[in-house]
């Protein structure tokens, strides 16, 4: 049985998976706290940016967490800005895990969310826990340092790390590629622009990311470095194809240069073996089923 009463803090808690991490929780009896840099009115909410070190450490002094899930990043590949990754992934850890530090208990495990794009431009295959890390873009070497960074408080700190492969669903934002597609699709759009049209990726749905971190936090497997992915890959064409399928739409793909990355990574595939192994049975939906619960989505 779990106990109900265990206090839940999520960094980055009015972001895409935040919510619906605050969500999974609630639902199974979680008290959840949440921290964001912007001023919310959801009970349990505090403000404080993650460079605020010191009001980080009033957060985690006041709450007094059992579990930890650190969600807060710079996320989006294509930010303008290289240093905020560092600035906020980096350095914002840093922070927190010191803050967590101080807080005058240890908690059960705290849970920081890495990602697959640690592992670069693959060359083929699917890639585990022991591939090699060969970060291809600025955002990815954030994460890598901020996995290297996390190490120094293994001893004093019960540390998960997941490295989630693409995942998606309703109220992503349009900046990341499939909800970008799904709105071209929902507005009926006569053309859509894109990059490579043939990047591979591993795409799960994100209630079923939230399911495998709360079952994660529950079983506690400290030191343990844990993909999230499907083992299955589609391409943007793929992605195409099915949103005509279910809406009958017929879209025009133009390719801009633009949009075509240098440090591109081509394929990623995960292995989730190490994930079953730790909480036993887990599958994502098809990437149809949450392509068509975005499509059709109020």
């Amino acid at each position: 049985m779990i106990d109900t009463a265990k206090r839940v803090l999520i960094t980055g808690a009015q972001g895409f998976t935040g919510h619906y991490m605050a969500t999974e929780l609630r639902n199974h009896g979680y008290s959840v706290s949440g921290i964001g840099s912007q001023p919310g009115n959801s009970p349990g909410h505090y403000q404080a940016d993650l460079a605020d070190a010191e009001a980080l450490k009033a957060c985690l002094a006041e709450v007094q967490p059992d579990v930890i899930i650190h969600l807060a990043a710079v996320a989006f590949v294509g930010h303008g800005d290289a240093n905020a990754f560092y600035r906020v992934n980096l350095i914002g850890t840093r922070n927190l895990l010191e803050a967590i530090s101080a807080m005058g208990k240890t908690p059960d495990c705290v849970l920081l969310a890495s990602s697959a794009n640690v592992y670069g431009n693959a060359s083929a295959g699917v890639l585990g826990e022991r591939s090699p890390l060969a970060p291809a873009n600025d955002y990815a070497v954030s994460k890598m340092a901020m996995e290297a960074a996390a190490r120094l408080w293994g001893e004093r700190l019960p540390i998960l790390v997941t490295r989630p492969f693409n995942y998606t669903g309703v109220g992503q934002s349009d900046h990341f590629l499939l909800p970008k597609i799904v709105s071209h699709f929902r507005r009926r759009a006569a053309h859509i622009e894109l990059g490579n049209l043939d990047v591979y990726r591993d795409f799960t749905d994100v209630r079923a990311l939230v399911e495998a971190y709360r079952r994660l936090v529950e079983q506690k497997p400290t030191g343990e470095v844990v993909n999230v992915c499907s083992g299955v890959t589609h391409s943007l064409r793929d992605v195409i194809t099915i949103c005509e399928t279910i809406t009958g739409h017929r879209i025009e793909v133009r390719v801009n240069p633009a949009f075509v990355r240098a440090n591109e990574v081509k394929s990623l595939c995960g292995d989730a073996s190490t994930l079953r192994r730790l909480i036993g049975a887990w599958e994502t939906p098809p990437l149809e089923e949450t392509l068509r619960w975005m499509l059709e989505a109020e």
